[in-house]
Parts: structure tokens; sequence; C-alpha cells
């Protein structure tokens, strides 16, 4: 049905409505009318424009003139709908041709795009390596104008650091180091590290009748298989999860006092050593050891002999495949894992005392000594020379630990004081008093160098940078010998000459 103007009769294009009469009328008709009359045209009464209501119509259809009614006229009219319904057709055939080319050239853009991000991410790689190997270059350069390189050095050389070896050295770092330089989002925060508190002890792992656990290390593949040694000659591999010993590794002569785990899947493969030597004066047979052990066969795989004297250190390379250790005997030696043959040993025949601890730089080119003289030294592994000497400490120095951006190294001693070093400055720039009578026994690093745990008479934890104290733990009866944080700090573990070996998590 039509509207139809009460003026024209005829389909009105703008229709309208008059309240005075109720009457419909072409807008353009009925505003002329009552601007000449004033007046709605059907009655008579007063109209103004402002009162025309408009009516909305989708699309007012006009009735067909009679001439479109006869046979030709409609024959017109379908070859007219049918010529329009072509060039519609043509047009869309013509749009969909242009979308296509379009589409053809976004995807084209968008290949070479991605290669572009793969050429970018690869050259950042790259630059990222360099950066890396261009940093440790520094610090060694800052270190060998310190004055500290071109020290007599007695290198005893038993197979030899071979090209390969240095190579592998200096390549496979770099890799390793930079997955593991960002801080992962699953670090615990300061605020909720606070709050740990002791939630299990576990006192049966070693002998009773020789107390003391001396070591301790968790498996870097899993922080929840822990590694402990201890006075009774015996190393135990613990479950955290399963709250169980997985192994006891029996075949030391002497106390167990420095520990570390390559893995613990697969061919598991313990570190572990004594730090005592025969008394025997018939021919000087060592009774120390550093053993390499199968976990899941229980047995010992490798016996790497490498000191005359007590060894008072052990690190491991982060390849996983070699071995630092130091000795009383005032040597460090780097040996082959898988062989268990002595690379190098060398000595600093000016100083002429013992070595008393060691610890790998995360870059792994450079690490670090102390010795019972009070000194820090820095070494060039693949120079073998002494590059720099930290004093400061009074009496041995007992640990130390280099920090996860590797710019910094924390070292405690027997004056009950940590020292904080910058090796890019070579000068130390914080040192935490303790407690008078504090016994430093071991420092560690959390894995993104976040935190810092010192172990000794009691436990204490750090926030890097502020070095401010935010955990303090006392549970032990004596004195604690170990300290290590779990994967991203979820929880800490520590052993003590008490024979118990505590976990602290929220």
């Amino acid at each position: 049905m039509s509207l139809v103007c009460a003026i024209s009769n005829e389909v009105p294009e703008h229709p309208c409505v008059s309240p005075v009469s109720n009457q419909v009328f072409e807008r353009r008709l009925i505003e002329k009318y009552i601007a000449e009359n004033g007046a709605d045209p059907m009655n008579g009464q007063p109209l103004s424009e402002e009162q025309l209501i408009d009516i909305k119509v989708s699309h007012p259809i006009r009735p067909k003139a009679p001439s479109s009614t006869s046979i030709p006229a409609i024959l017109k009219a379908l070859q007219d709908e049918w010529d329009a319904v072509m060039l519609h057709s043509f047009t869309l055939r013509q749009q969909l041709q242009t979308t296509r080319q379009e589409l053809s050239h976004a995807l084209y853009q968008h290949d070479a795009a991605c290669r572009v991000i793969a050429r970018l991410t690869k050259e950042v790689t790259a630059a990222r390596e360099g950066m890396y190997h261009s940093r440790l270059l520094l610090i060694l350069c800052f270190i060998s104008q310190a004055g500290g390189a071109g020290e007599p050095m007695e290198v005893s050389e038993q197979v030899g650091m071979i090209p390969e070896i240095i190579q592998k050295v200096s390549d496979d770092l770099t890799y390793i180091h930079i997955h593991r330089k960002t801080v992962p989002e699953e670090l615990v925060r300061t605020e909720d590290l606070s709050k740990y508190r002791q939630v299990a002890t576990h006192a049966g792992l070693h002998s009773a009748s020789v107390p003391g656990i001396l070591s301790l290390d968790l498996c870097p593949s899993d922080t929840n298989k822990v590694l402990t040694g201890g006075a009774d000659k015996n190393v135990v591999v613990f479950d955290k999860k399963e709250e169980q010993i997985i192994a006891t590794l029996k075949g030391h002569t002497k106390k167990v006092t420095s520990s570390a785990a390559i893995s613990c899947t697969g061919i598991t493969l313990i570190l572990s050593l004594t730090t005592t030597i025969s008394l025997s004066l018939a021919p000087p047979f060592p009774s120390l050891t550093i053993r390499v052990w199968s976990v899941t066969g229980g047995n010992c795989v490798q016996v790497v002999r490498a000191h005359e004297a007590s060894v008072t250190g052990l690190s491991l390379h982060a390849t996983g495949d070699y071995l630092l250790s130091s000795s009383e005997d005032q040597y460090w030696a780097f040996s082959d894992i898988q062989t268990g043959r002595v690379l190098t040993k060398v000595t600093d025949e000016a100083a002429g005392c013992a070595l008393t601890c060691a610890q790998f730089h995360p870059d792994g080119l450079i690490f670090g000594t102390g010795t019972a003289d009070s000194q820090i030294k820095i070494w060039d592994l693949k120079e073998r020379t002494n590059v720099a000497n930290f004093p400061g400490h009074v009496g041995p120095v007992t640990s130390i630990a280099f920090s996860e951006n590797g710019y910094y190294l924390a070292t405690g001693a027997q004056d009950s004081s940590v020292k904080l070093w910058d090796l890019r400055k070579l000068k130390n720039f914080k040192t935490i008093t303790l407690d008078n009578n504090y016994e430093v026994k071991s420092l560690v690093f959390d894995q993104s160098g976040t935190y810092l745990a010192v172990g000794g008479t009691d436990i204490r934890v750090y926030i890097c940078k502020q070095w401010s104290e935010v955990l303090n733990f006392t549970e032990h009866t004596g004195v604690v010998t170990g300290v290590a944080f779990g994967e991203h700090a979820q929880f800490l573990t520590s052993t003590g000459m008490d024979r118990s070996l505590k976990f602290y998590s929220l």
C-alpha cells in the first residue's frame, strides 16, 4: 500500500502528515501552500511548517505508468534489467581481480617481512654473542691493566690445553650464558621470599656415628634432586618431592667435603671429593680422589687424581665436560670429566700458599680462587695466568661466588665479613659486616643473580643491588656448611654439622 499526497494525488517522495487534518502531503507542496496561505488546505485551520510530521519510509514505490503494461514495454524493461545485472556482474569481477592482486601483493610482503625478521633475529643473536665475548674481553682487559698478568706461574701440562679444548671452552659458553641471563617471570618476588619458613627437615641421610654434612649441591636440570657429602665418607642423592634417598654412593675413604651434580637423569654423573690425605710415610699414596659416580648404577665410573694434598674447592664448567679443582698443594687443576684425565695444573710460585676454594665465572673463560693468606685470585683459563688479585680480607678465604651477569664477585673469609667486588672496576664496592666470630662457610647466588645466600653460623639471604637482608634462619644447631636455591628461588635448602638437611619455602 502506497501513500498518496492529498494535493497532487501522487506518491510523495518526502511524505509528511498535518496534525490539523491528519492528511498526507508532499512536503514540497504543503510548504509552498503554507507559505502562501498559512493554513491547512483541507480544513483551512492555521498550520505552520514546524507542525508538520515527517513520515520515514524505506523507498516509496511509484505505480508503473500505463505505457509499461504492454508486452513490448515489459520486454524492454526485462532487457534493461538484464543489462544492469550484466554490468553489475562485470564490475564485481573487476573488483574481485583487483582484490586478488592486492591480496597476492600483501602475502608477498608478509613473506618478505618474515624473511627480514628471521635475518634480523639471527643478526641480533650474533650481536649478543659478540657482546658477551666483548664484555668478557673487556673484563679481562681491565684485569690485565691492573698489573696482575705476567706473574711467574708453574704450569704442569698433564695432557695439555689443546686448541680443540680451548675452542670448545670459548664457544660453548656464549649460547648457554645468553639463555640464562634474563630474569625469569617465575622468580619469587622479594615480598614472598621474606615470608619463607622451615617446611621440612631430614636428619637420617648420613651416619649418626660420624655426624656432619659437609657439602651440598642441587642437580641443574632438576633442583628437587639434592646431593650431599658427609663426614661418614658417603655421598647421598635425595629426592625433595618424594622425600626419600635415591642413592647412597660409597667408595671414599675420607670425609666428602665437596660435591657437584652434573645431571640427575639418564646417565647421571655425580662428582665428589675428599679433602684429607694419607698419613702413611711409606711411598706417598694420597688417599684423596675426585670420583665421578653413576647414580643409576650406583658405581664409580671415573677417578680423577689431580692433587697431592687436600682438595679444597670444586667447580664445574658450564659445558658440563670439564672440572676445576683447587688444593692445599697450591695448585689448581683443570680436568676432563669423561676421561678422568688432568689437562693442566698451575700454581702461583710467588704466592706459595694453599688454595682454599675455587669457582668458575659464568662465561667460563676466567675463574676465581681463594687462598689461605686472604687473597682472591682471578685466573685466565686459556692462558693459565693469574690476571688479578683482590686483597682486603683478614684470614683464609672460605667461599667465593660469581653473580649470574658476571659483573660481581662475592667472597667470604674468616674475618666475619662478606665482600662484593666489581670485576669491571676491580674494586670492592660493598662490605657486609657480620656478627663477631661469624663463620662464613658457603656463598651462593640464585640462578637469576637476584639473591645472595650466606651460610655459616646461621643462614642469611640478601637482595642484590640493595644488599639488604630479607631472611635469617637459625634452625640449625651446628654450623651451616652448605646453602642452595631451588629453581626460580622457589625454595631454599641447607645442610649443617648437625647432620640435617632443611628446606625453606612459603
